[in-house]
């Protein structure tokens, strides 16, 4: 199965949020978030993030500050940053089969009747994940009626499991 590791799935979720936070202030000059502001209003574990942030930056997609306001903020426009670039420099080379890497030798290679329509398709997913930016993955969710529905289910779910447990602790003291 083809999906993305739940590593290059957080820098994603990260990038765009600094997209966000990026686009409310208006400018190129965007305030800078720290590892755990990210992590709590992500819900990404802190390690993870932390770890994920620091290679964004060795990768330069963001740049990072050290003092008392410090933190990361984006290092290139959100426009020119494809998940592409991200998946890649998160988890290396994208491969659909193994038969499109020099390292690898198949013993099926000879009489293989699908390698040509395989890196078609190959070749299909790596041109949409490099059309795709930070910058339309905000817009996309900016107009996606179904993500604030999303949260309010959350919401709600959050609060029944509240209220299920008061009732059960309301009862255990009767």
């Amino acid at each position: 199965m083809l999906r993305l590791t739940k590593k290059a799935d957080y820098s994603l979720i990260a990038l765009k949020h600094f997209a966000a936070v990026r686009a409310v202030a208006g400018s190129s000059a965007s305030p800078a978030l720290s590892a755990k502001e990210l992590a709590e209003s992500s819900g990404i574990p802190l390690p993870l993030l932390s770890k994920l942030l620091q290679k964004l930056g060795k990768t330069g997609f963001l740049v990072s500050e050290y003092g008392t306001n410090g933190g990361y903020r984006l290092a290139r426009d959100p426009g020119d940053i494809s998940a592409l670039q991200v998946i890649r420099a998160i988890d290396g080379p994208i491969v659909l089969a193994n038969c499109f890497t020099s390292a690898t030798a198949c013993g099926h290679s000879d009489r293989c009747t699908i390698k040509k329509p395989l890196r078609r398709i190959h070749e299909g997913i790596l041109r949409l994940l490099d059309s795709v930016s930070i910058e339309d993955m905000l817009r996309d969710s900016a107009e996606d009626p179904h993500e604030s529905l999303s949260a309010s289910l959350v919401a709600l779910e959050g609060a029944s499991e509240t209220s299920a447990a008061r009732e059960s602790t309301r009862k255990l003291t009767l």
